[in-house]
């Protein structure tokens, strides 16, 4: 999750807005750069996320781990002596209530000796294990609470991070908000006209022909020599009548663009090529200016 956080937050930051027109508004700049503010949010957010979570192994499983290992493993180990205890002190019951009436004096007393002694052990087992219990009840008042008491504060600490970024990211959230809805009213006032000039130039092409600083402009394939022949290469081909220049930028069309370097040259002359001198229906041959 954190690491695709991260990575939305890192395409977020390298997305680049395109924006029609050589100059950007206001509005437009703003939301241009609303992508990195995004960005910038989301990895504090992360960056403190990862922070409370190592908090977390310091202040709550660390200390529940230590108090599982050394007051409960303790308990355990003093519950396994009090059952050895146990069974110990009943076996010796039972045995001394089978002994027989008819044994000597001294030896019926040495019997309640050792009953005596066992019972006295067993009485010191039993009073630890119950101190042990006792006291692991004890601690898990504050033992335990208390790194839950420290992970809730970190866990506070968090959120409390993420309300004041809110609360800093506040005057642009308010800036964007009105960007957006511009530009939104904008789209909305001017797709009708759009619209409306994209029907009539349907219908009149001829009358709305692009405004373009050149006399002609498209595509056109120039023929290049090879190694072992020649090949038609696609070119996007600009001309000036004023100047005569023509202006030629290879284009790969499987990329859609650009596919080396421009080469201009001024028209000395452009003769159309005769159909059966060449495979080509529309072919000229261009000369340029040395």
């Amino acid at each position: 999750l954190s690491s695709a956080k991260r990575k939305f937050a890192d395409s977020l930051n390298e997305f680049k807005f395109r924006c029609i027109g050589d100059a950007e508004t206001d509005d437009e700049i703003c939301i241009a750069k609303s992508l990195q503010e995004f960005a910038t949010v989301l990895r504090n957010l992360e960056d403190e996320r990862m922070r409370m979570i190592e908090n977390a192994s310091e202040v709550l499983i660390t200390p529940l781990e230590k108090f599982r290992k050394e007051q409960i493993g303790a308990a355990k180990d003093a519950k396994k002596k009090y059952d050895k205890e146990t069974e110990k002190y009943c076996g010796v019951l039972e045995k001394h209530l089978n002994l027989s009436s008819k044994k000597k004096e001294s030896q019926l007393q040495e019997a309640d000796s050792q009953v005596d002694l066992v019972r006295q052990h067993f009485y010191e087992v039993s009073l630890e294990y119950v101190f042990k219990v006792q006291e692991v009840q004890e601690r898990k008042m504050f033992e335990f609470v208390e790194p839950l008491l420290a992970f809730l504060q970190g866990l506070f600490t968090f959120y409390h991070h993420g309300y004041e970024l809110a609360k800093d990211f506040s005057d642009f959230k308010t800036e964007l908000t009105i960007s957006i809805q511009n530009t939104r009213n904008r789209f909305e006032g001017t797709r009708s006209e759009v619209e409306s000039l994209m029907k009539k130039m349907k219908e009149n092409p001829h009358e709305h022909k692009n405004i373009s600083p050149y006399t002609m402009e498209g595509y056109l394939y120039v023929q290049e020599k090879r190694h072992f022949g020649t090949s038609w290469v696609k070119h996007y081909c600009t001309y000036q009548r004023e100047s005569k220049r023509i202006t030629m930028v290879p284009f790969d069309q499987k990329s859609g663009g650009k596919g080396g370097e421009d080469e201009a040259v001024i028209l000395k002359s452009c003769t159309r090529r005769k159909t059966d001198s060449i495979e080509k229906r529309f072919c000229f041959d261009v000369e340029a200016v040395d």
